[in-house]
């Protein structure tokens, strides 16, 4: 007999009638490693979590609470593929909310849920690919600098900042974008089915969209916030448990002494910061 069969033996209501549990998992930020300081949303670094939160006893449901303008397309495919796995394995529903933005990979992993809420002026949506950069072949002739690129293979230096674009090299980089955005509304199409109300042409643009324009296409099941929707569906009992992840290793070291992390990660961190300010700023943000 184990604990629980125990517990409910008891004389006492709290333990014959334990309250439900719903574990509760924060996806916020940039999607993918944005080195040591600032950390970002990997399967690495979920993994964790993820076990934890499909363990917790007398689960009812795993609640992901969403708030990510994307990043890199293999992170968000790994950790919905594992959230996936787990939820089947435990069969334990998962219930997606979108807080202010749920675009590009963030919408990927709201995928991964049996159910979509969003706030009605959510931002929802941008089921495409995209890759930016800056071309600065004019300054280095202006400074009268010679760019010298050596590689074994020929497309090796594809898209070199320093060097004319090579309609090549931007065909070749179209082709990897469609692959990707192929896997994408693969994902999209298997989890939404038959919810999905507008033209393939429409959902699969890139385009951002409210919450409420998301309801109206089908990207997402309703409005609601977590706690509201979920104690709603399970009762006014209901222990909602937010499963969080350990401290950086940097962050545990600053506080227990005084090493410092390294100038080059300092410089890294500030190169993410702006990389991660630029992915929230596309949506307003």
């Amino acid at each position: 007999m184990d604990i629980h069969s125990l517990l409910a033996r008891l004389p006492i209501k709290r333990f014959r009638e334990p309250p439900p549990v719903v574990a509760v998992l924060r996806l916020a930020g940039v999607i993918g490693s944005l080195g040591p300081l600032r950390g970002g949303l990997t399967l690495a670094g979920l993994a964790p979590q993820l076990e934890k939160a499909f363990k917790l006893p007398r689960l009812q449901a795993v609640a992901l609470a969403v708030n990510s303008p994307g990043g890199s397309p293999v992170q968000s495919a790994l950790i919905s593929q594992r959230i996936r796995d787990l939820a089947e394995e435990k069969k334990i529903p998962v219930i997606a909310f979108t807080e202010d933005v749920a675009a590009s990979g963030g919408y990927w992993l709201a995928c991964a849920a049996d159910e979509i809420y969003a706030n009605e002026n959510s931002i929802v949506g941008s089921i495409g690919v995209i890759s930016a950069g800056f071309g600065f072949p004019e300054l280095l002739k202006r400074f009268g600098v010679e760019r010298r690129v050596h590689t074994a293979g020929e497309r090796k230096a594809m898209l070199d900042p320093f060097r004319e674009e090579n309609p090549k090299d931007v065909a070749r980089l179209k082709a990897l974008h469609k692959d990707i955005h192929d896997s994408f509304k693969a994902q999209v199409r298997e989890r939404r089915g038959e919810r999905l109300k507008g033209s393939e042409k429409t959902l699969f643009n890139g385009e951002v969209w409210t919450g409420r324009q998301a309801l109206d296409l089908g990207l997402v099941d309703g409005f609601g916030e977590l706690r509201h929707v979920l104690r709603q569906r399970y009762g006014d009992k209901l222990q909602l448990k937010t499963v969080e992840s350990a401290k950086p290793w940097w962050r545990r070291r600053l506080t227990v002494g005084t090493v410092l992390p390294a100038p080059e990660d300092w410089a890294a961190g500030l190169i993410a910061a702006a990389e991660e300010r630029a992915l929230w700023s596309r949506y307003g943000l």
